[in-house]
């Protein structure tokens, strides 16, 4: 069943959603070559608790980070190590928040240093196919709508989009209904409605769109080792158009300071 959102829980969906965007534009001034994940992680835990609000990942499912930290084949769900990014590694920081009783759930997937022209295009991509499929997240339009704004985009890239895992509604739990599948048909699925709030969540791969868990019971993985892109943002749509309640200005304004 949908929960749709009233404008009230709406703003608390926001603020929940800003302090993720927040704790990225944070880590994306601290990643780059020699940077470890968990130093990465543990600087996300101490911003979000600063903010009045909780890790949204730590501890659900038994996940036992603040972030999960997803390196070049990795698809999603990557623990932080204590091995550090090297140079032309792509990486996706994907961080949750509770703030106030509702989730923010948002991820961005960052260059290491001077990263391939092929990896390049991958996320140049996947950023296209999301923002492609938060443009369908509008009145009259079926959750099917932005599913397959996002597989043909990829696909006519010749790039492979996971299956296995999909974008989800949020509010407060951080898996609600409606799944939001980034593949399907135009005109299928659940209509669109003022008040509805989902994470849309592009996970697309250089190669095969196949992935496998490793024995860690955590780490998605591409079946066949090629690198993967995720980007997500928390969407909620009001007065019949989508509004991104995430940002990456804080990410975008971390790497131009780096230079």
């Amino acid at each position: 069943m949908i929960i749709y959102k009233t404008a009230e829980e709406i703003e608390i969906m926001r603020e929940a959603a800003q302090i993720v965007s927040r704790t990225l534009g944070i880590i994306a001034a601290e990643i780059g070559p020699g940077a470890t994940p968990n130093k990465l992680d543990a600087i996300a835990e101490e911003y979000i608790l600063s903010q009045n609000a909780v890790p949204g990942f730590k501890g659900l499912y038994g996940c036992p980070s603040t972030l999960l930290i997803s390196v070049n084949e990795q698809v999603v769900h990557g623990l932080p190590t204590d091995k550090p990014l090297k140079d032309g590694d792509i990486v996706s920081v994907d961080c949750g928040s509770v703030y106030n009783g509702y989730y923010g759930d948002h991820a961005y997937t960052f260059q290491i240093g001077e990263v391939s022209d092929e990896k390049k295009r991958l996320l140049k991509v996947t950023y296209e196919c999301l923002m492609l499929g938060i443009a369908e997240a509008k009145l009259g339009n079926r959750i099917g709508d932005i599913s397959f704004a996002i597989q043909n985009h990829a696909e006519k890239h010749g790039y492979g989009v996971v299956r296995d895992l999909v974008g989800h509604g949020l509010g407060k739990t951080l898996h609600e209904d409606p799944q939001v599948p980034n593949y399907g048909r135009r005109g299928r699925g659940k209509k669109i409605q003022d008040g509805l709030t989902i994470a849309i969540e592009p996970m697309i791969n250089m190669g095969t769109e196949k992935v496998i868990q490793l024995d860690d019971n955590w780490t998605i993985v591409t079946e066949d080792g090629l690198p993967s892109a995720h980007f997500e943002h928390d969407i909620a749509v009001i007065n019949g158009k989508p509004e991104i309640l995430s940002t990456f200005d804080y990410v975008e304004d971390a790497l131009k300071n780096k230079g």
